[in-house]
């Protein structure tokens, strides 16, 4: 029995997998609001119930948070059949400000756009449907063979959108049982919104609160202004600072650990004809700002970024009012690459900062947040079949592509399990993740089964 069997059993059984996840959709599993933390219970049986009947062992798993839900499956025992683990998140972001959605986000159905259709709800793209994407391709190659090509776990979390708190203790206590030859990752998206790609690069994130502190009071700008230090003047030129003429980050061993892109991945970036005009006119831009000596792929997907994410102290209210205020502050967020150490280049921007103080100004600082930055190997033996599948399936060369985002769990399978993972997502640019009316493309959903099909096929040498 070939591919092509499988193939059209997908797209037979469209309506039937819409309907799935129009069901899941319609259960509100926010996970950082403890006012549905039954309704979080409920989409993890909900997926416990729908593994169980694809042949799985299934189980949901308690956490001091939001459950996981872990299956697994033994597959056929061949010689070179690989084991492989399946992760996702069933959670999903709030739904604020609930008066710019154009119907109820957990009432999802099917809408005709100018597109195409897309179906419209909380998770549809974020990460229900990437999820159900791999079930349905289970559930298709089951029908089809009678069983499953070869050994699976899936490992399912409920607090992704929330930070995760729960997840590497979790991870810690039952690596034997989680660990495969390679993960599966379905939370990113296609390239442009047409071209199928693997995520092989992922920038880690450092997060910093400051805090300078100068006189013991607001003071009266007339009163004291050219006198007393200003600690929002004071703050404005350490942050200033923190990049020269270049675009470059001055903290001392800021680019320790940081890798030269290779040959040979820079000319698959330049074959990808990256828009960046289109890219920055989108949002109303037109010149990229980051370092002047770097193409706009390499620093949105290669390079590490210094961004001041929020800035304020004094008065900010409604009129004016003369003062020097006591405090400054600032949020600072680093994004990572490469081998970049995140605690050693807190400690160095704390000590960027310290040192510019001048006598009766002190800082206080707080951490938010410390993870490194990571890189999947593609001579993993998994990364070029896969490759070939989803070229395979949508008639375009599927590229390996860098994200200038943090998907942590990638970096954990490597740190806590010593496993490589491979992240393949077909979400499009448009879909409005964490964004009144999101949405997910019918199309995309529909390949995205097709795509997992034919992963499986070129990964498994069980082929019934």
């Amino acid at each position: 029995m070939t591919i092509q069997a499988v193939l059209a059993r997908i797209d037979q059984a469209l309506p039937e997998a819409t309907d799935r996840l129009l069901d899941l959709l319609r259960i509100p599993s926010i996970s950082t609001d403890p006012a549905y933390q039954a309704d979080c219970d409920r989409a993890a049986d909900w997926l416990v119930a729908d593994l169980q009947g694809l042949g799985f062992e299934a189980s949901k798993r308690p956490t001091p948070g939001h459950p996981m839900v872990v299956a697994h499956y033994d597959g056929p025992e061949v010689a070179g059949t690989p084991h492989l683990l399946f992760y996702g998140h069933y959670d999903v972001q709030p739904v604020d400000p609930l008066s710019l959605w154009d119907r109820d986000p957990f009432d999802p159905q099917i809408e005709n756009t100018p597109a195409g259709k897309v179906i419209r709800g909380r998770g549809a793209s974020d990460d229900k449907g990437q999820l159900m994407t791999f079930l349905e391709a289970c559930r298709a190659w089951r029908a089809e063979h009678g069983r499953l090509p070869c050994r699976l776990t899936i490992f399912l979390e409920g607090e992704e959108e929330s930070g995760s708190p729960s997840l590497i203790p979790f991870m810690q206590e039952n690596a034997e049982e989680l660990r495969a030859d390679v993960a599966l990752i379905c939370d990113t998206g296609l390239f442009q919104s047409q071209t199928p790609s693997i995520v092989t690069m992922l920038r880690g994130l450092l997060g910093e609160e400051v805090t300078i502190k100068a006189a013991s009071k607001d003071l009266h700008s007339g009163m004291y202004g050219g006198l007393a230090m200003n600690p929002i003047r004071l703050l404005s030129q350490i942050i200033a600072g923190l990049h020269d003429d270049t675009g470059r980050i001055t903290l001392p061993g800021f680019y320790d650990g940081v890798p030269e892109l290779s040959d040979e991945m820079r000319a698959q970036w330049q074959g990808l004809a990256f828009d960046h005009a289109r890219f920055l006119g989108d949002v109303g831009l037109s010149v990229p700002a980051g370092e002047t000596d770097r193409t706009p792929l390499e620093m949105l997907w290669s390079r590490p970024t210094c961004e001041v994410n929020g800035i304020w102290g004094g008065y900010t209210g409604d009129g004016f009012k003369t003062v020097l205020p006591a405090e400054a502050h600032a949020k600072i967020s680093f994004r990572l690459v490469g081998q970049q150490d995140p605690l050693a280049i807190r400690e160095a921007f704390r000590a960027y900062v310290t040192a510019q103080l001048p006598p009766d100004c002190t800082a206080e600082f707080s951490a938010h947040g410390d993870s490194p930055a990571g890189q999947m190997s593609v001579e993993n033996p998994a990364f070029e079949p896969a490759r070939a599948a989803l070229t395979e399936e949508w008639g375009t060369a599927a590229a390996y592509v860098g994200c200038g985002g943090s998907i942590p769990i990638a970096g954990y399978f490597k740190t806590y399990l010593d496993m490589d993972a491979m992240l393949i997502g077909f979400a499009k640019d448009d879909d409005q993740i964490h964004s009144p009316n999101e949405k997910y493309d019918l199309q995309s959903f529909q390949k995205g089964i097709r795509s997992w099909a034919r992963v499986l096929d070129r990964l498994t040498t069980a082929k019934g």
